[in-house]
Protein backbone atom coordinates (compact mmCIF):
# COMPACT_ATOMS: atom_id res chain seq x y z
CA UNK A 1 0.00 0.00 0.00
CA UNK A 2 0.87 3.63 -0.28
CA UNK A 3 0.60 6.10 1.98
CA UNK A 4 0.13 9.55 0.66
CA UNK A 5 1.40 12.85 3.14
CA UNK A 6 0.94 16.27 2.83
CA UNK A 7 1.97 19.11 4.73
CA UNK A 8 0.67 22.32 4.52
CA UNK A 9 2.39 25.91 6.28
CA UNK A 10 -0.87 28.39 5.79
CA UNK A 11 -0.32 32.01 5.19
CA UNK A 12 -1.49 34.31 8.03
CA UNK A 13 -4.43 35.73 5.89
CA UNK A 14 -5.90 32.26 4.88
CA UNK A 15 -9.43 33.45 4.99
CA UNK A 16 -11.08 31.73 7.65
CA UNK A 17 -13.96 30.72 5.80
CA UNK A 18 -11.99 29.80 2.79
CA UNK A 19 -10.09 27.37 5.35
CA UNK A 20 -13.64 25.80 6.16
CA UNK A 21 -14.66 25.64 2.85
CA UNK A 22 -11.22 23.37 2.08
CA UNK A 23 -11.89 21.70 4.85
CA UNK A 24 -15.17 20.61 3.90
CA UNK A 25 -14.18 19.73 0.65
CA UNK A 26 -11.86 17.12 2.32
CA UNK A 27 -14.31 15.66 4.15
CA UNK A 28 -16.19 14.83 1.09
CA UNK A 29 -13.23 12.90 -0.60
CA UNK A 30 -13.62 10.30 1.80
CA UNK A 31 -15.25 7.18 0.38
CA UNK A 32 -15.98 9.01 -3.08
CA UNK A 33 -12.48 8.46 -5.00
CA UNK A 34 -11.63 5.33 -6.32
CA UNK A 35 -8.37 3.43 -4.97
CA UNK A 36 -8.20 5.90 -1.97
CA UNK A 37 -8.69 3.30 1.38
CA UNK A 38 -8.34 6.09 3.73
CA UNK A 39 -8.24 9.80 4.66
CA UNK A 40 -7.38 11.21 7.48
CA UNK A 41 -6.67 15.24 8.15
CA UNK A 42 -6.16 17.45 10.70
CA UNK A 43 -4.61 20.69 12.22
CA UNK A 44 -1.48 20.67 14.11
CA UNK A 45 -1.62 20.69 17.82
CA UNK A 46 1.68 21.44 19.09
CA UNK A 47 2.45 24.99 17.42
CA UNK A 48 6.20 24.21 17.72
CA UNK A 49 8.63 26.25 15.86
CA UNK A 50 9.02 23.33 13.31
CA UNK A 51 5.49 22.51 12.90
CA UNK A 52 3.15 23.13 9.57
CA UNK A 53 -0.25 24.19 10.41
CA UNK A 54 -2.19 21.29 8.57
CA UNK A 55 -1.68 17.54 7.75
CA UNK A 56 -3.18 15.20 5.30
CA UNK A 57 -2.64 11.54 5.08
CA UNK A 58 -4.52 9.14 2.46
CA UNK A 59 -3.78 5.43 1.87
CA UNK A 60 -3.96 4.12 -1.67
CA UNK A 61 -3.54 0.57 -2.98
CA UNK A 62 -0.89 1.33 -5.48
CA UNK A 63 0.89 4.16 -6.98
CA UNK A 64 -1.80 4.71 -9.88
CA UNK A 65 -4.49 5.43 -7.42
CA UNK A 66 -2.69 8.67 -6.18
CA UNK A 67 -2.88 10.25 -10.20
CA UNK A 68 -6.47 9.24 -9.75
CA UNK A 69 -7.12 11.96 -6.55
CA UNK A 70 -4.52 14.19 -7.73
CA UNK A 71 -6.81 14.68 -10.80
CA UNK A 72 -10.32 13.67 -9.39
CA UNK A 73 -13.12 16.31 -9.66
CA UNK A 74 -13.56 16.44 -5.66
CA UNK A 75 -10.06 17.34 -5.46
CA UNK A 76 -9.65 19.95 -7.87
CA UNK A 77 -11.75 22.74 -6.74
CA UNK A 78 -9.46 22.15 -3.32
CA UNK A 79 -6.17 23.31 -5.04
CA UNK A 80 -7.57 27.34 -5.17
CA UNK A 81 -7.90 27.40 -1.97
CA UNK A 82 -4.65 25.44 -0.64
CA UNK A 83 -2.17 26.46 -3.26
CA UNK A 84 -2.92 30.40 -3.08
CA UNK A 85 -2.90 30.27 0.92
CA UNK A 86 -0.23 28.46 1.84
CA UNK A 87 3.43 29.47 2.26
CA UNK A 88 4.58 25.79 1.38
CA UNK A 89 3.24 22.65 1.00
CA UNK A 90 5.52 19.47 1.24
CA UNK A 91 4.50 16.25 0.59
CA UNK A 92 5.67 12.22 0.48
CA UNK A 93 4.44 9.21 -0.53
CA UNK A 94 5.91 5.85 0.71
CA UNK A 95 5.34 2.52 0.69
CA UNK A 96 3.72 0.64 4.23
CA UNK A 97 2.31 -2.79 5.41
CA UNK A 98 3.19 -6.03 3.91
CA UNK A 99 3.71 -4.28 0.52
CA UNK A 100 6.83 -2.42 0.90
CA UNK A 101 9.81 -3.38 -1.64
CA UNK A 102 12.23 -5.44 -0.85
CA UNK A 103 14.59 -2.29 -0.91
CA UNK A 104 12.55 -0.03 1.53
CA UNK A 105 12.79 -2.54 4.11
CA UNK A 106 15.73 -1.62 6.23
CA UNK A 107 17.00 -1.70 9.51
CA UNK A 108 18.29 1.19 11.56
CA UNK A 109 21.24 0.39 13.98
Amino acid sequence: MIRHTVLFKFKPDFPPADRQAWIAGLNKMTGNIPGMLSLTHGPDLLNTERSFDYAIVADFEKVEDIEVYNTHPLHEPLKAYSFPNSQQILSVDFHFGDAQPAAAKTTLS
